[in-house]
């Protein structure tokens, strides 16, 4: 009924005529990635083709993209001398999205004109205003150029950053919106066949982006994957509350008495800082946007931590010996109140042949099943590593507050894994190249890769032992999370290369410390005794890196080993001696936190006499005399030699020698040493000389 009149008034207003709204023209600029090159559609499946689907009838999008094209006018192929950058300007859209600065990381441009880059650029937005004075320009950040293109290494990769920094420089002297196109491929290299331009499935991702930037509509109010009911929050720091809504939202976030609210920024950013939090609860946390609300209940307000590595962080409260289950369970039962969230695989990596749907899944890195903060039921427990649950018991039990425990382990799993992709690009890219043939990976890890990938015909599937792939599918979507800091039990899948794990490992605190921009301390287990020739080496190697990267302890385990287990049974103690490192370096509890840790040897006649840090109290575990203990006059002869205490120290000699000067200790794969300290806690492997 109302129909019919409304359109009589609007006629009436119109002086009878109707006029169609024009659509709004939207031109895309740029080089051979916009322009679609090497999808083979490109007509139905570049990104402008699909961000017209996307927008719809009330748009016009038109590609004018050109292969090769570089943004500086004395670059190799200026994209101002086109006839796509003439037509794209006739156009004289309402909205221009610009992704040029590939083809400037030529060697034939950006050494010789970088100077001109930022104001070619302004130059070029500048001539798109002038065209359409009511127009709005978005410039993009570059698409990854990956490790396998053949410029990588003697220039692209550092080029390449020099200029996604001007770009930012750019959008902000141009008051232009930017859109990051690097995160949305950074991490999905299989999209990027040729390591540069992106196939039909990567450019959809830039079209989605490029339209929530065009629209404002990212989908809506959304927080990460580690907020649910029961969740633990960092306390005693400012806590940071973030995530993604629709462009120019207000966000409120309420929680404990406290109500901030912030805007979203232009590219669906938002961001809250809460004023610290006293430990306890139970709170509510509530989050809240004109596009969503979230609330959040039965929340805890304590100590939060990582823990991670491979299989024997993984191993389960349930597999551990009889008694340490029941321990664990009565602490659960009575103890104070710790919190979980379990990071599972949903497919391990056994000795199988995975199935396509699984080979896609990890392509698109969805390799972990879907997680919720829990509290301390018995099912829960009994799933639990029982490293990080009996580390969790007892800063519960000496601190008094709330713990909240992330675990996120994966058995198999090597330490390149585990670090970001641009950390390795620039400080270890060897280890990016065809990682199932590199000798930097251990063989047992290539093979297993190779096995469960088997039925893949592309050739850059992905696997969750592949260098970066942990980090991009299980660290990413924390999205710093905020954490008191990391445990981490890891090393049985590099041992083979003890030179590699140590920059590896160095790499992976950066990495880290980087993401949550916070150096916060990363405590480690030492590989314990089992009957592999490399392990000596790699322990000790181990316990030089607690020198080399600071903030660190290591928790000593040689005395828990299995000569024939990878998976030492006796997981309790092990988790309460990374207990011991936290409480004494991050908490400022008076405890002992280490066994005997090598500080010096000095001659003195015929016997070496051994310093050792966290030395009071030195004695042998079992009453029996000291063992292991070996010195040698010229390294890499060592004999068998006799130890006993004296001043603080311990005297060793042998009988075979005149004048010692080297000195090792539990220097056998699987080693029966017994030094220990007055508080019963291992000395570690080690070695005096120079490697």
């Amino acid at each position: 009924m109302w129909k019919p009149i409304l359109i009589m008034l609007l006629c009436l207003w119109t002086g009878g005529r109707l006029e169609a709204r024009e659509p709004v023209k939207v031109a895309c600029v740029g080089n051979s990635v916009t322009y679609g090159y090497g999808i083979k559609d490109r007509e139905a499946d570049s990104y402008p083709a699909q961000l017209q689907r996307l927008l719809g009838e009330g748009y016009e999008v038109r590609n004018f993209g050109r292969s090769g094209a570089t943004l500086l006018r004395h670059g190799h192929r200026p994209y101002n001398q086109m006839e796509e950058c003439r037509q794209a300007l006739a156009f004289a859209a309402d909205k221009v999205v610009i992704h040029l600065g590939l083809n400037d990381t030529d060697p034939r441009n950006w050494p010789n004109y970088r100077d001109e880059f930022v104001d070619d650029y302004l130059s070029l937005i500048a001539a798109f205003r002038e065209a359409n004075p009511s127009c709005e320009v978005w410039i993009c950040r570059m698409t990854p150029i990956f490790h396998r293109h053949p410029r990588f290494k003697s220039g692209t990769r550092d080029w390449f950053w020099q200029i996604q920094q001007k770009i930012e420089e750019v959008a902000a002297l141009a008051r232009t919106g930017l859109i990051d196109f690097h995160p949305l491929l950074h991490c999905r290299p299989d999209l990027l066949p040729d390591a540069l331009h992106p196939n039909p499935e990567g450019a959809g991702l830039l079209a989605q982006e490029v339209c929530s930037h065009l629209t404002g509509n990212f989908g809506g109010l959304q927080l990460p994957v580690t907020y649910s009911d029961n969740m633990v929050l960092q306390r005693d720091k400012p806590l940071r509350i973030a995530g993604r809504a629709n462009a120019g939202e207000t966000v409120t976030v309420a929680v404990a008495g406290q109500k901030v609210r912030t805007v979203t920024a232009a590219d669906g950013r938002w961001s809250a800082m809460l004023k610290p939090l006293k430990a306890g609860g139970p709170y509510t946390l509530e989050v809240k946007a004109p596009s969503g609300k979230h609330v959040f209940r039965n929340v805890l307000a304590g100590e939060v931590w990582l823990c991670s590595g491979q299989s024997n962080m993984a191993f389960r409260v349930s597999q551990s010996v009889r008694e340490e289950v029941e321990v664990s369970l009565q602490h659960a039962a009575t103890g104070p109140q710790i919190r979980l969230f379990n990071m599972q695989p949903r497919w391990y990596t056994n000795d199988v042949e995975w199935p396509a749907s699984t080979l896609d899944s990890l392509n698109r890195l969805q390799y972990y099943a879907p997680a919720r903060w829990t509290e301390c039921s018995e099912p829960a427990v009994r799933a639990f590593s029982a490293v990080a649950y009996a580390f969790g018991c007892m800063l519960a039990d000496s601190l008094g507050v709330p713990v909240g425990l992330i675990q996120n382990a994966v058995g198999g799993a090597p330490t390149e894994a585990w670090i970001d992709r641009k950390t390795l690009e620039f400080e270890f890219p060897d280890i990016l190249y065809d990682w199932r043939q590199n000798d930097f990976v251990q063989p047992w890890v290539r093979e297993r890769g190779t096995k469960n990938i088997t039925l893949s015909d592309n050739k850059e599937q992905r696997h969750p032992y592949q260098p970066c792939y942990l980090y991009e599918a299980g660290i990413e979507p924390l999205e710093c999370y905020p954490l008191r800091g990391f445990i981490w039990y890891q090393g049985e899948s590099n041992a083979h290369n003890l030179e590699a794990h140590e920059r590896l490992f160095r790499l992976l605190a950066d990495s880290w410390r980087g993401h949550w921009q916070e150096q916060l301390p990363l405590y480690y287990v030492q590989l314990s005794s089992l009957s592999r020739p490399s392990w000596p080496w790699f322990r000790d190697s181990q316990r030089r890196l607690l020198s080399a990267v600071p903030c660190t302890g290591m928790a000593v385990c040689t005395d828990l080993g299995d000569s024939l287990d990878v998976h030492p049974r006796h997981k309790r103690e092990v988790g309460r001696r990374l207990a011991r490192w936290a409480l004494h370096s991050t908490y400022g509890h008076d405890c002992t936190p280490s066994g005997p840790l090598f500080r010096s040897v000095r001659p003195e006649g015929n016997a070496l006499y051994v310093s050792f840090d966290y030395a009071d109290g030195l004695r042998s575990a079992d009453g029996a005399p000291l063992r292991t203990f070996e010195v040698a006059e010229e390294e890499d002869r060592y004999v068998p030699a006799q130890a006993q205490v004296e001043a603080g120290c311990v005297k060793v000699w042998s009988d075979q020698l005149q004048h010692p000067r080297y000195v090792r200790y539990g220097w056998q794969p699987f080693t029966r040493a017994n030094l220990v300290n007055a508080a019963g806690l291992p000395a570690s492997t080690f070695r005096s000389g120079e490697r």
